[in-house]
């Protein structure tokens, strides 16, 4: 990854500065990612991103020309300018791995670094955690619905410029089979498919002449797009002739076809009837067109028989945003960590403040997970019995036993050294797979999921209404 250090909000080299004029810039900050919903009222998310903060905490620096940028543009003193000239990423960074399932209000990655560090490095690894969870959310909800059908990525198209590479790889991560970049298949290793586009059909004077040029170029890929004209009477027809008079006499095999408009349900299960009447059993069908995970459910519920979708703008350019923030919990003055909250008159807003961690409870019989519990980073899970205590309703609670438990966060950096042994990306798509299995299906459910819990330990509450009520008393006492 190139240097990105100036991809940053400007207000974050603003508030720098502040902090190195009132002389805090060597005070400990404790910064927090977290999301409070997720995204297509799903009941889970998946985290992603992490790879990209990575490389960008790798490279930050600020070179001759970032240096000469801020000279030009801000009124930064030559002392600030000196000081970061010399300064690189000195803190630790733990964080929930990519693939990850993860639910709203828990620590996804907690930053602890001085002021100006933590500070300037928000807007990236927000930016980088949005994107990569957005995609590899959408991705896996959709290849679910699929139920164990590949699903083709090709949404190159509807992604934002050099995005799209990025997407592809974090679709890969969310379960789907293939792309059709070849640029990020060329970068990261992820395999491609692809079969033809209507204007390749329209090109020739004929859909047959169409697709027999297309079977004698790609003699071992032919999957024809049977559409354009009308798939059932033209489409299908003249690609089983091209099959019979051309790919099957010179012992090649029809692969598929794909059906990209109409009304996929009726059309494929006529289409597999045509295909089966005249021998083409193992031939595939390929539905696409602005599928997504409820579409997909309905395609299968009607009856629909494919064996394959191809996903684009639903995978790698949701409607939806993935609004994950980065707040401040806590700032360390010598060896003391002070706990910090942000109030607002929106109590989902409130943050959880203080250092934490987050583990994860499993049923040692099912190996399901059971809930998540955020604590105080001094705090340890030493019995056999626990209860979790709902954040917003204390009144519910629920007393597990016979557990296993996971802390999710691990160390990134430490002490400004990358300690984390990236896996690959296909070993993430099978930790990604491995990790939703252990959920129940009610959680995993398109419509109206039930809810995980995602608690707070008693301390951590206890805290949470100490601040609250120091903070508003305070104000009070000024009004």
């Amino acid at each position: 990854m190139k240097n990105r250090t100036l991809m940053t909000d400007d207000y974050e080299y603003t508030m720098a500065y502040t902090y190195f004029k009132s002389h805090k810039q060597n005070e400990i900050a404790y910064f927090d990612v977290f999301f409070r919903n997720n995204p297509f009222n799903s009941g889970y998310s998946i985290s992603c991103g992490l790879d990209n903060i990575i490389e960008f905490i790798k490279n930050l620096h600020f070179d001759e020309k970032r240096i000469a940028y801020l000279r030009k543009t801000h009124n930064f003193d030559e002392d600030f300018l000196n000081y970061l000239v010399n300064l690189k990423f000195t803190g630790d960074i733990f964080a929930i791995p990519d693939g990850t399932v993860v639910f709203p209000n828990e620590p996804i990655l907690t930053v602890k670094a001085n002021l100006v560090e933590a500070q300037i490095i928000e807007t990236a690894i927000l930016s980088y955690f949005n994107h990569g969870s957005l995609v590899a959310t959408s991705a896996k909800r959709i290849t679910e619905a699929a139920q164990n059908r590949p699903v083709m990525e090709f949404g190159a198209r509807r992604c934002q410029g050099e995005a799209s590479i990025e997407a592809s790889k974090y679709a890969i991560i969310g379960g789907c089979a293939s792309t059709s970049n070849d640029e990020a298949s060329y970068i990261y290793g992820l395999k491609t498919a692809g079969t033809m586009a209507h204007s390749m059909i329209e090109a020739y004077d004929s859909e047959e002449e169409a697709f027999i040029e297309y079977a004698k170029a790609n003699q071992n890929n032919c999957i024809f797009l049977v559409d354009t004209y009308d798939t059932l009477n033209s489409g299908i027809p003249t690609a089983i002739k091209v099959a019979k008079e051309f790919l099957i006499p010179n012992g090649y095999e029809f692969k598929g076809i794909r059906i990209d408009s109409g009304d996929l349900a009726y059309l494929s299960k006529e289409a597999r009837k045509m295909l089966d009447r005249e021998g083409f059993i193992n031939t595939k069908i390929c539905l696409s067109n602005g599928l997504d995970e409820k579409t997909i459910t309905s395609l299968i519920n009607q009856g629909a028989i494919f064996d394959s979708i191809g996903a684009g703008d639903n995978v790698v350019a949701p409607k939806e945003r993935f609004n994950a923030v980065y707040k401040l919990v806590a700032i360390q003055n010598n060896e003391i960590v002070e706990p910090k909250i942000k109030l607002s008159n929106d109590t989902a807003k409130t943050i959880n403040p203080g250092y934490k961690k987050v583990y994860r409870f499993y049923d040692k019989k099912t190996g399901n997970a059971l809930g998540d519990v955020v604590l105080l980073y001094d705090e340890k899970i030493t019995s056999d019995k626990y209860t979790l205590i709902c954040p917003t309703d204390r009144n519910k609670t629920k007393t597990i036993t016979n557990y296993t438990v996971r802390e999710l966060q691990v160390p990134i950096f430490l002490d400004g050294m990358l300690v984390y042994d990236e896996p690959s990306i296909m070993e993430k798509r099978d930790y990604c797979t491995q990790e939703l299995a252990k959920f129940y299906p009610e959680i995993k459910r398109i419509d109206n999921p039930h809810e995980y819990y995602v608690d707070l330990s008693q301390k951590l509450l206890d805290l949470k209404d100490e601040l609250i009520k120091k903070y508003k008393s305070k104000v009070m006492v000024k009004k």
